[in-house]
């Protein structure tokens, strides 16, 4: 295991946050939408699947 000097590991996520910061910027810009909340990128309105549900209901048997 190497030793590693704290305040050089501190430095190197720093600049990882702001490389990842000045991504997702331009990511945003590019695609023009805002930030979504969770679960809003998905289709609500979809046809639910009745194959999962009823292995659901199978499994619950077992």
């Amino acid at each position: 295991m190497t030793n590693q000097d704290p305040q050089q590991l501190l430095q190197q996520k720093h600049e990882q946050d702001e490389h990842k910061r000045q991504f997702t910027q331009f990511s945003r810009n590019i695609s023009g939408h805002g930030e979504m909340e969770a679960g809003q990128e998905f289709s609500h309105d979809r046809v639910s699947d009745d194959q999962n549900r009823m292995k659901s209901v199978e499994n619950r048997r077992t």
